[in-house]
């Protein structure tokens, strides 16, 4: 019994020695192999184990966190301490990515050289290797290999599944998708897939009289491909400080993964030492295991038990669902058009990206989507949190257009409530807005603006158009809808040029000859007619008024409100005005129209927009008359300036509206038609 122990102990301490042989060899502490990591002295940090099977686990598959393992020792990359070049390095690990879902990852894993401190790193797409006040700065002195398997935008990744070459930066210097030259097949090149769940392995070769560095990828052993994957020229002289630290660096961001490394050797001045790749441990299990004779019986029953389980659940639930399927907000059963599944808007907007995003305004972010089954081009306004609007004006907005049907309104397809979440789904305009096409006055706006300038034909189309929706939602609808908010920013343009009002969060409803209610004073500066200041009260003829100052804005190309209009005025309609007076109306034509427009019309066009933009309520014609007007169904008497007499100031004090004036609203302070001249246009009313 003696002599059996002893043989037992001499057997363990033989394995104990042939396993610590096969973790690590060091020559003179320039060299070094790990096949495997039992026992190995690696510096730990973060979520970074060595597992008992001798794996080294970066990251454990919890969301945004990060981890970091490291040769104990710093390496001599000078000859002389404090000086000279860095010398030819090399280095070689086997690597392994378990992924959360087959086709999708977060995020990956760095092979760097430089300091061991990355108390400040973040997780993400920063890789726990920086952060982004550190991101680019030549002061981090360090160099990396990135093998990433998220895109980000920000470091201009070409893919979800690349290799590249850092300094100092996650901007890789050198970066190309992952994959390898097959020698055996001509030097063609293969793809490879980061995470496919099987081991891969990499080379990185520094050269210090060149300054060459070549990273290599090939799958599990394989040998060495002669030709490398990614290149750069890039003395790391200048980048890294002696002595050095080597180790790799991972994260996960909000998807979980799990990162290993299986082996790794590192030599100065010499090609990386060999890995015993025969002696490394195995990646755990990715996807289902292989069936027992005992699943193939046990497995039909349990799915009949669980088909009829789910039956079950089914039944429930459709009772249940049948139950409460009355309890619905009133709104939402009387007026409440197609509703939308958040899975479905999710999917058209591709997950809401940014590349989706087609604007940002006060009620949201606007996204182009293209829903899955009918293929259908649409835009979805998902209205956050924060957002002013808010819940009231959502049900506003589905109320007020959910049911109107115009060609020049934009359609309210649906919408989606998801979690607190709102979002509304419209018909998608390809040609935007409005005031994109309008204004290119500065150097600013002409960089956001088309190239394409807006003929006459379209822009008389564009005027009419927009007086034929208004119309519509005034007097031909079964309720009065005023809009509150028309502007060229709130017109969109469908393929065909053709306007669309659109916009409707702040719009009122209420019946046909029933009197408005007070509301607050709502809208956007320059068209916004006095009268509310006094009363609060909207009405079809504040509509008008802000429709007066939108066909000023499409025939003169300019804003109803400028800081810069010519002579230091801030009023287009003032503008206007004094050119008319001056018998000089064709120059506030715009003149990016370089004289090409129908003179009658333009001409019809601005004295409408004085029109509809009188002071008094009374004076202003109602869209019946406008469309009549621009239709040529009702003759527009000819104005003369020889009445004017009445500054817009003095007209506006005469009927009380001196603290609208002096508060600084957004009415116009200067020079209008007299009310006998307005008076008469409006057709006596």
């Amino acid at each position: 019994m003696v002599d059996l122990r002893h043989t037992r102990t001499l057997l363990a301490a033989g394995v104990l020695l042939a396993g610590l042989a096969a973790v690590a060899v060091a020559g003179d502490d320039e060299q070094f192999v790990y096949s495997g990591f039992a026992g190995a002295p690696l510096t730990l940090d973060g979520t970074a184990v060595i597992t008992p099977s001798g794996l080294l686990e970066l990251t454990n598959g919890t969301a945004q966190l990060k981890g970091h393992a490291v040769h104990p020792a710093p390496l001599r990359f000078r000859r002389s301490p404090g000086g000279g070049p860095v010398r030819s390095f090399s280095a070689s690990f086997v690597f392994g990515i378990i992924p959360a879902y087959a086709d999708l990852s977060g995020h990956g894993i760095v092979f760097f050289v430089g300091n061991n401190s990355f108390s400040t790193a973040l997780p993400s797409q920063y890789l726990g290797f920086l952060n982004d006040k550190n991101n680019g700065n030549a002061s981090n002195h360090i160099f990396g290999v990135e093998l990433d398997t998220i895109r980000s935008t920000e470091f201009n990744d070409p893919n979800d599944n690349h290799v590249g070459i850092d300094v100092n930066s996650l901007t890789s210097a050198a970066v190309t998708p992952a994959g390898y030259y097959d020698d055996g097949a001509g030097g063609a090149f293969r793809n490879l897939s980061l995470i496919s769940a099987k081991p891969m392995q990499v080379w990185v070769d520094y050269d210090g009289e060149t300054t060459q560095i070549n990273v290599f990828l090939a799958p599990f052993k394989m040998a060495k491909p002669s030709k490398p994957l990614v290149s750069a020229k890039q003395n790391l002289s200048d980048v890294l400080v002696d002595p050095a630290y080597v180790g790799f660096s991972s994260a996960t961001g909000t998807v979980k993964s799990l990162h290993y490394v299986l082996g790794w050797s590192f030599a100065m001045d010499a090609p990386a030492p060999t890995i015993n790749l025969a002696a490394l441990p195995k990646l755990p299990r990715f996807g289902p295991k292989p069936r027992s004779k005992v699943m193939e019986i046990v497995l039909p029953i349990a799915t009949a038990a669980t088909v009829l389980a789910v039956v079950a659940v089914a039944v429930v639930l459709v009772r249940r669902r049948l139950k409460y399927a009355e309890i619905r907000e009133d709104w939402e059963v009387e007026f409440g058009p197609h509703r939308f599944t958040y899975k479905d808007l999710f999917h058209a907007t591709e997950g809401f990206k940014t590349k989706r995003l087609l604007g940002i305004g006060g009620f949201g972010r606007v996204y182009k989507g293209v829903l899955p089954k009918s293929k259908l081009e649409v835009a979805v306004k998902r209205v956050s949190h924060e957002s002013r609007q808010g819940i009231k004006e959502f049900v506003a907005e589905v109320v007020s257009i959910g049911r109107l049907r115009h060609r020049n309104l934009v359609q309210l397809l649906g919408y989606c409530r998801r979690k607190g979440e709102l979002l509304l789904v419209y018909d998608y305009m390809p040609n935007g807005s409005l005031d994109k096409y309008l204004y290119g006055g500065n150097k600013e706006e002409s960089e956001k603006a088309p190239t394409a300038t807006l003929d006459w034909v379209q822009r008389f189309r564009i005027i009419k158009g927009v007086a034929s929706g208004l119309l519509y939602i005034h007097e031909d609808w079964e309720q009065v809808v005023i809009h509150r908010d028309i502007k060229a920013s709130n017109v969109l343009l469908d393929a065909d040029m053709n306007a669309r009002l659109g916009d409707f969060g702040l719009a009122r409803l209420y019946d046909h000859g029933a009197d408005p209610q007070t509301t607050h004073v709502v809208g956007t500066m320059g068209y916004l007619a006095p009268e509310l200041a006094r009363s609060g009260k909207a009405s079809p003829l504040t509509d008008v008024f802000a429709f007066g100052a939108f066909i000023l804005e499409v025939v003169c190309g300019r804003r109803p409100v400028e800081q810069a209009m010519a002579d230091n005025r801030m009023m287009l309609v003032d503008w206007v005005l004094e050119h008319w007076q001056g018998e000089k109306l064709a120059e506030v034509v715009d003149a990016r129209l370089e004289g090409k427009y129908d003179a009658d019309e333009a001409a019809l066009a601005l004295k409408l927009g004085l029109l509809c933009s009188h002071p008094l309520p009374g004076a202003r014609p109602s869209m019946r008359q406008v469309m009549q007007y621009l239709d040529g169904d009702m003759p527009f008497p000819e104005l003369t300036p020889a009445h004017l007499s009445f500054s817009m100031l003095a007209l506006m004090r005469s009927e009380g509206f001196d603290s609208f004036v002096m508060s600084g609203s957004h009415a116009s302070t200067s020079t209008a038609l007299s009310v006998g001249t307005m008076t008469g246009l409006s057709g006596g009313r």
